[in-house]
């Protein structure tokens, strides 16, 4: 008897992967879309250096985040901030749903640790699971990631590609199959790091958060400092491998003949020589700003699995 009440309990406290996927894919389109103003801002930012429009003085080169959203509006009309915006969301969904549903799926895979008790292997548990969620969702959808960040950074009145299909055609046309996966070397150690940080932290704080379960104000506001605190340290940390990751992307856009970088250590000598340590943090405060959407992603996330719990 006893035994059958621990299966019906064991039963219930499972949560259905598809409930997480649902979770996950609603509240990252909704923050992207939200935040979308500061990606556009921060790739044009981060990619400047590289973008052929402005090395060769087409464009005038942005000096700050401040003129960089002035322009977009007064050259570009509004509705430039969004550009690439649907393109995002359709790869975020995927994103967003397979990283959270595998967190917790993965996270089940490993063994459970007391916080207090075991405090540093709870630690690593809870980093690991984030990581190799991060690492495996980065592989499947890297394609879709290529073409929200070439959109993002097509600037200039007259656009290079007039959305995600020609993108791909054009891509593919030009550079080959293999090109929509450049950049790929620093993004898959990104995503580990930026998602092993980010869980690890997210999950680990909110062990301690006595108003986790809490649905009042002060228990969402809880929630969304801790996943503050979680997305900005883990964008600090792994935006040095973003910055190339990007770079080698819009290297894929260009002709053999106007690209800059030949892989990711050419890429890293030529920031650091050309541009110095700060090439590699470019668009950073505005990736910081941005990263509000991805703590509102995890706040909605818990919030709607907690109402899931309640039912």
């Amino acid at each position: 008897m006893k035994n059958n009440c621990t299966t019906m309990s064991q039963k219930k406290e499972k949560v259905n992967p598809l409930i997480n996927l649902a979770a996950g894919g609603i509240s990252g389109a909704v923050s992207k879309t939200l935040t979308a103003p500061l990606e556009k801002v921060k790739l044009a930012i981060q990619n400047q250096d590289s973008n052929p429009r402005i090395l060769s003085g087409e464009m005038k080169r942005y000096t700050g985040m401040g003129d960089c959203f002035k322009r977009h509006v007064s050259e570009l009309g509004p509705a430039s901030l969004w550009r690439g915006n649907f393109a995002n969301c359709i790869r975020y969904v995927p994103t967003a749903a397979c990283n959270l549903m595998f967190k917790d799926t993965i996270k089940s895979l490993f063994p459970k640790y007391n916080k207090d008790k075991e405090f540093g292997m709870f630690a690593v548990s809870q980093i690991s699971s984030g990581a190799l969620a991060g690492g495996i969702t980065n592989t499947i959808v890297y394609p879709l990631i290529y073409i929200r960040t070439v959109l993002g950074a097509d600037l200039g009145e007259v656009k290079q590609y007039n959305g995600m299909a020609d993108c791909f055609k054009k891509t593919i046309k030009a550079n080959g199959f293999i090109s929509l996966y450049n950049g790929i070397g620093p993004s898959s150690i990104g995503i580990v790091v930026y998602r092993g940080t980010q869980f690890g932290l997210q999950d680990t704080i909110k062990a301690f958060n006595p108003y986790q379960k809490d649905v009042s104000i002060i228990g969402i506001f809880s929630k969304f400092c801790v996943a503050q605190i979680a997305v900005s340290c883990s964008g600090i940390v792994s935006y040095p491998f973003d910055t190339m990751q990007r770079r080698l992307q819009i290297e894929a856009s260009k002709p053999a003949e106007e690209q800059i970088y030949s892989g990711m250590t050419d890429c890293f000598q030529k920031i650091l020589k050309t541009e110095g340590p700060g090439g590699f943090f470019k668009g950073a405060l505005a990736n910081v700003l941005r990263g509000t959407g991805a703590a509102i992603v995890l706040v909605m996330y818990d919030e709607i699995m907690n109402a899931v719990e309640r039912m």
